[in-house]
């Protein structure tokens, strides 16, 4: 995608990314878009995980299958990774701060509709909503958050801020989950985006000023690119869930994944071939860019196959319920909040780049020490989400500052859209990957309560082969980041970052 403004590239150059007389010398005096753009970043990261703990009330009170149990949670990341790239280039050329405001209006409107749902078709289509809430405002919040400072180290304070804010949310969706469906019914786990788009939008739309004409890109989107694009990542989504409906003697399926391989092809000859392609390949080929977004999807994917295998074996095999289950994502949700005070020492001891793919491993360890142990006993799957937690608190943002010093100046708007979808897609995968395992060697209904003996066996070598299977492939991502990184020029940047 080329985000080209209509000035000279060396006057692009002199000023990335920023506001002009509107940028700001602290991090107090940017406090009102601090907080918008805070909130924004704790609707995507709990809005991810807060339900996940949920999902066997949902599957009993809908009567929802294994599959759209599923789809439940994927339809949202499914949706929201596969418009991003395509809204943030509409948010390039529209304006950022619109979009975003836009996003945030449709965020509340979709979350209060699910006072509404009667069927899991209907939860599905709402969360589908968010997503192109969520596509519309999180890529926007990292690129206006570069542009309220022009000092690098205010911008990274700022982006650790906001990052860390996610994380907290991350970390307490789980738990705060559980314990609510101790006394509320699950549709308030959704309902409680409506306050947050709210006090984002209030402190965006007074702290974030509007995007200078100068400042946006008169270049046309690419509108078949993204049609192509986004039909791809549904149908790769879509295609294993209907091998396991349908079975591999039906034709659909197939006709399925031949569909998948000629958009996918049909995207790579656009993108390579129009003028203003919606993606530009040579950004993503960059070192450091390709590193940074290994690292973010062996993340993503991990947390998200972990957060959704645990919280099913905690209440379906063993019997716990809601709010135990909540309980047992304790040493998840500490190792998010507090690692910081050990995280920032090790990255000043090691250095960033190796800091990167450290963190990626631990993040592997952690899925295998669940695939090995996790039937065992609790304590190891407690080791499993500390391990995963404290390598996801280091790679999400090292890898997305890799992303951003390995881009343009005038580039940062794609970065933020890249690193979110690379996360956004492995997310949908994980739970895909998991979901479709399960429902292949489970026999009946996943949602009742009174499992057979047999049906015991199915689910915990269900889960063992899921886990065994995202740890396969985030190892694989993680060793395509470590060669990637190693292959960046010494030039490129390097930048010290403290978490707080």
């Amino acid at each position: 995608m080329s985000n080209d403004r209509p000035v000279p590239e060396k006057a692009e150059e002199s000023q990335p990314a920023s506001i002009g007389a509107t940028q700001r010398q602290t991090l107090r005096s940017a406090w009102l878009a601090l907080t918008g753009l805070s909130a924004v970043f704790l609707f995507e990261m709990l809005d991810n995980s807060v339900l996940n703990v949920a999902l066997p009330t949902i599957g009993r009170e809908l009567d929802a299958s294994t599959i759209a149990l599923q789809w439940v949670t994927s339809s949202y990341a499914v949706v929201f990774g596969g418009l991003m790239i395509a809204l943030s280039a509409l948010a390039d050329r529209a304006g950022r701060r619109k979009v975003m405001l836009l996003g945030l209006i449709l965020l509340a409107v979709a979350s209060a509709a699910t006072l509404f749902v009667g069927s899991v078709e209907q939860l599905i289509a709402v969360r589908a909503v968010m997503g192109i809430a969520a596509a519309m405002t999180t890529p926007g919040s990292l690129a206006l958050a570069f542009r309220l400072f022009a000092d690098e180290r205010l911008r990274i304070r700022a982006i650790t801020l906001i990052s860390t804010v996610g994380l907290v949310g991350l970390a307490i969706g789980p738990t705060a989950g559980g314990l609510a469906l101790s006394f509320v019914p699950w549709q308030a786990l959704l309902l409680v985006n409506v306050p947050i788009a709210v006090v984002a939008l209030v402190f965006i739309r007074l702290g974030v000023p509007a995007d200078r004409r100068d400042e946006l890109s008169a270049h046309p989107i690419d509108i078949v690119g993204a049609m192509l694009g986004t039909l791809t990542i549904v149908g790769a989504l879509i295609a294993p869930t209907l091998f396991i409906d349908l079975g591999a003697g039906s034709w659909l399926p197939w006709v399925a994944v031949v569909a998948v391989i000629l958009l996918a092809t049909a995207f790579v000859v656009r993108q390579r071939s129009t003028k203003y392609p919606l993606l530009d390949f040579a950004l993503i080929a960059r070192p450091l860019v390709s590193s940074g977004l290994a690292f973010k999807a062996a993340s993503g994917l991990a947390v998200a196959g972990l957060g959704y295998l645990v919280t099913l074996q905690l209440q379906l095999d063993w019997g716990w319920t809601p709010a135990q289950a909540a309980l047992g994502m304790l040493p998840q949700v500490v190792v998010l909040i507090a690692g910081g005070a050990i995280i920032s020492p090790l990255i000043k001891r090691i250095g960033l780049a190796n800091a990167a793919w450290v963190s990626a491993v631990v993040v592997v360890l952690g899925l295998a020490v669940y695939a090995a142990f996790g039937h065992v006993g609790y304590f190891w799957i407690a080791l499993a989400l500390v391990l995963v937690a404290a390598g996801m608190r280091i790679v999400g943002v090292v890898a997305g500052n890799n992303v951003m010093n390995g881009l343009p100046a005038d580039r940062t708007t794609i970065g933020a859209a890249l690193i979110d979808t690379s996360s956004e897609l492995t997310t949908g995968i994980g739970i895909a990957v998991s979901g479709m395992i399960i429902a292949a060697m489970f026999t009946g209904s996943i949602a009742t309560t009174d499992w057979t003996s047999t049906q015991t066996e199915e689910f915990r070598g269900a889960t063992t082969l899921a886990a065994i299977t995202l740890t396969v492939l985030s190892a694989l991502l993680v060793l395509l980041g470590i060669v990637r990184a190693r292959s960046a020029s010494p030039s490129d940047p390097a930048t010290s970052i403290t978490l707080g």
